[in-house]
């Protein structure tokens, strides 16, 4: 008699999965239809972009010379659509996360009814950004990967690839892509939890983000000791290296840059200052529930 009236303890990964079955399913989906591209630009339109440059060099100053332009416009829109979609991951797990993850739970009243079946604020909390970010690390960083394998496979044969340190090439060839995206699922949950409304949220989960994704870029290149020369007569830093300044200093010219080998140094420091991020936001996150569920106690 007692199995059959006690309450059942509520199995939140599952509801939350069951709750956000929509999002999950868009989320797959952008996922698998962003992968697919990746590897079509990782195999054929890759050489083929590659072969038409090959056309390019190969005629020279030649009137009229044949060249398959079309497979070079076609690698290089396809390449665009890909890196613009991941980049956009952050900005659409925040405002999902603000939303719909927690701000509109707390609006509609459905975060209170889990805390009243045997289920904690903390870990209703915890569940709710475990299992995204769960997600968001295994699409992510798959993406992350098959990126960086395109980006390589077009590295010295076609000529209009974008550079290492481009801003968005460089954030989504790596883990860098992974830690803004965790990001900005921690700042969207700490806005619905501030505002307690899905709309609102929202739009503050978007602007935290962007200021996260702001910020990052203008430290980026001091997060790594960058390399230095002077010279007597203006000069650019060495062919592949990003330049970060160059400024004459009485009769000399000094630049600053970071070459190609700063790639992996820089990627893993800027991932490891927006993991700490993470942590403080989720750490935010927490204070604030712990803040929020005490006056519900009180009143």
């Amino acid at each position: 008699m007692t199995a059959l009236t006690a309450p059942m303890r509520p199995h939140l990964t599952r509801w939350v999965l069951r709750l956000h079955r929509p999002a999950l399913y868009v989320g797959t989906a952008l996922a698998v239809l962003t992968a697919i591209l990746l590897l079509l630009l990782q195999g054929p339109l890759v050489d083929a972009a590659a072969e038409g440059w090959r056309q390019v060099d190969h005629c020279g100053f030649t009137p009229h010379c044949a060249y398959d332009q079309d497979a070079i416009l076609r690698y290089k829109d396809w390449y665009n659509y890909a890196t613009l979609t991941m980049c956009a991951l952050p900005f659409l797990v925040a405002a999902w996360a603000g939303g719909a993850l927690v701000g509109r739970e707390l609006e509609s009243g459905t975060a209170r009814l889990a805390w009243a079946q045997s289920s904690s604020p903390a870990r209703w909390l915890t569940v709710r950004l475990a299992v995204p970010a769960a997600a968001v690390t295994a699409g992510a960083g798959l993406l992350a990967w098959l990126h960086h394998l395109v980006w390589t496979a077009g590295r010295g044969r076609i000529d209009t690839a974008a550079p290492w340190y481009d801003l968005f090439t460089f954030h989504t060839n790596g883990p860098t892509i992974v830690a803004l995206t965790l990001a900005g699922l921690a700042a969207g949950a700490l806005a619905g939890l501030l505002l307690r409304r899905a709309l609102p949220a929202l739009l503050v989960a978007l602007l935290l983000t962007g200021a996260i994704c702001v910020s990052t870029q203008a430290l980026l290149p001091h997060l790594w000791p960058a390399l230095a020369r002077t010279r007597s007569r203006f000069f650019y830093s060495p062919s592949g290296s990003w330049q970060v300044s160059g400024r004459k200093i009485g009769a000399q010219y000094h630049v600053t840059y970071h070459p190609y080998a700063h790639y992996w140094p820089l990627q893993l420091t800027a991932t490891a200052l927006l993991l700490a991020v993470t942590a403080l936001l989720v750490l935010g996150c927490h204070l604030v529930l712990r803040r929020l569920t005490g006056k519900a106690a009180r009143g």
